[in-house]
């Protein structure tokens, strides 16, 4: 075993006391693990919203303080009995280093092309402080099985605590961050969720994460808090504009080879920026540090835009700039100064996972059969489209009508590609916003 104290406990604002175990202390001083310090939760909401400064750290210590909570639930009933006593250490590392492969600034760079932060964490588990930790927990391939954890691929029993419909991650997130926003949008009953976590034998035999029927109104305001929060705060239109801003200047420093995508994925918020603004032509960075944000010129409901038109815009990161840079031309103005937004969230109100009915039986619930068991699946996709808005952003004032940005969305990328090509063929890229 590790020769290490018992445990230790940090002063939380959001859970108070949050004890630390023995084979989670050496994690919590390593290099991977330190880094999350310097990264923020919220990426640029800061700028929005003044609290938002919380960073990856606090939420990784909070959701393994509710992963601790869980198992002691789920152990004082009996239910870990048939799990194996590797697994339940492994959940509470796992819900610890699952946000360890995150990128600077949020989920910006994901939308901005880049692999998923949850890919990224096996590089992160594979660094030598790490991996040394690891090993001396003497689980077997403790590396690789925290990997398929934080991926959703394990096949362990506990695996939708760590990544699924009701997994910690997202109670404690939307706990957090409405705290530190200080909005009254993210209110989850949290004690109920977690007494309302059970584990369930399905009919092949494996055991799984399941909720009990007396938690399913505690899940649907879970659900219903993901929604507000997503409209009110993680998609407000300034946070957006900053994002869109951010990843414009970090796709073309990428694309201009003067930023190392290996180096960027073990950088802090505050190291990227620092990079960003010592590089040539990169006027974005300095705006953004000023907070001189582009300003709305046009903003558009989903529910005005014909379902599946404009995916392209969150799905094809490719043709975005390109596509700016063409509406920016039009209005006599230079490259990047105007900016496409139109975020999607499909799976956000999506739950998949059984219940356990008070008589006992277990029934799964599905996006088939959902609306038997959750209300707010009946109205999903129209919350989710509700909450969509596309936006065009801009470096100063400009006209630009609903027609001249929707001829373009409405096309599939396909059909963007072959629209952009005789405009585009041989003209260079770079940002000249001043």
């Amino acid at each position: 075993m590790l020769p290490y104290a018992d445990f230790e406990v940090i002063r939380d604002p959001l859970w108070n006391n949050i004890r630390i175990d023995a084979e989670a202390l050496s994690v919590l001083d390593s290099e991977p693990f330190q880094r999350l310090r310097y990264v923020r939760q919220l990426g640029h909401a800061f700028l929005v919203y003044p609290g938002a400064t919380h960073s990856r750290f606090e939420h990784a210590l909070g959701t393994y303080h509710l992963a601790r909570r869980t198992l002691a639930l789920l152990r004082e009933r009996g239910e870990l009995d048939r799990v194996d006593s590797d697994e339940v250490v492994l959940i509470r590392l796992a819900a610890l280093l699952h946000d360890v492969g995150h990128y600077p600034f949020s989920h910006a760079l994901e939308e901005a092309g880049l692999p998923s932060h949850e890919t990224l964490a096996l590089t992160h588990l594979h660094h030598d402080a790490l991996r040394e930790i690891l090993e001396k927990t003497g689980i077997p391939e403790a590396g690789s099985r925290l990997a398929h954890l934080i991926t959703g691929q394990s096949k362990s029993p506990l695996q939708g605590l760590v990544s699924g419909s009701l997994d910690l991650d997202k109670i404690e997130y939307l706990t957090r961050d409405a705290r530190m926003c200080g909005v009254p949008y993210g209110t989850v009953d949290v004690d109920r969720l977690l007494h309302s976590i059970t584990l369930v034998e399905l009919p092949n035999g494996r055991l799984t994460v399941a909720v009990h029927e007396k938690g399913i109104s505690a899940l649907e305001s879970l659900l219903f808090a993901k929604y507000q929060m997503y409209r009110n705060v993680y998609w407000h239109h300034a946070v957006r504009s900053a994002t869109a801003m951010f990843k414009r200047l970090v796709r073309e420093a990428i694309e201009r080879k003067l930023v190392d995508v290996t180096w960027l994925a073990r950088s802090t918020d505050e190291e990227l920026m620092e990079a960003l603004r010592r590089l040539p032509d990169t006027p974005l960075a300095v705006r953004l540090r000023h907070r001189r944000l582009y300003k709305r010129v046009l903003d558009i409901p989903a529910s005005h835009i014909a379902p599946g038109s404009g995916d392209w815009i969150s799905e094809r990161f490719h043709l975005v700039g390109p596509v700016e840079d063409r509406l920016a031309r039009e209005q006599g103005m230079l490259p990047g100064e105007l900016l496409v937004d139109f975020p999607k969230k499909p799976e956000m109100l999506s739950v998949e996972l059984p219940v356990r009915t008070r008589s006992g039986e277990v029934e799964q619930v599905t996006k088939q059969n959902g609306i038997d068991w959750l209300g707010i699946q009946r109205v999903g996709a129209e919350l989710h489209t509700s909450a969509r808005r596309l936006r065009v952003f801009s470096a100063r004032p400009v006209t630009l009508t609903q027609q001249q940005v929707l001829s373009l969305v409405d096309l599939t990328a396909a059909d963007v590609t072959d629209h952009l090509q005789p405009v585009d063929a041989g003209a260079s890229g770079g940002n000249n916003t001043g």
